[in-house]
């Protein structure tokens, strides 16, 4: 009947027999409540660690890539210019051909000038 009258007027006993304000049901609730809570912030705090991680990796693989593809960029303007420059000394080579017939006709008319 006290612990009634206590429980009315708001004062409980816990299970050690000690005078709360509080009831024990939801001070248990209560400390449950809090445990969920550090566990949840705990959690948060493991994902935002593997999200950085993640993070971390998908920048030093964009810089991987990145540096391969300046890589890939310049070795193909390098073999363009070689194209290049197999072209101009395509012509040359052309050129340098052309040049020595008209020699070589020059010679053949000269000599057969001189055998008639």
């Amino acid at each position: 009947m006290a612990r009634d009258s206590l429980s009315e007027a708001g004062l409980h006993f816990d299970e050690l027999n000690k005078l709360r304000v509080l009831d024990p049901e939801v001070s248990q609730q209560t400390t449950e409540l809090k445990e969920e809570c550090k566990d949840f912030v705990d959690k948060i705090g493991q994902f935002q660690n593997i999200v950085g991680g993640l993070i971390d990796l998908v920048d030093q693989l964009a810089k991987e890539t990145e540096n391969e593809k300046m890589k890939a960029i310049g070795a193909r303007n390098l073999l363009r210019s070689i194209a290049k420059q197999r072209e101009a000394q395509q012509q040359q080579l052309y050129a340098l051909i052309a040049e020595k017939k008209m020699q070589l006709e020059r010679y053949v008319n000269k000599f057969t000038k001189y055998t008639l």
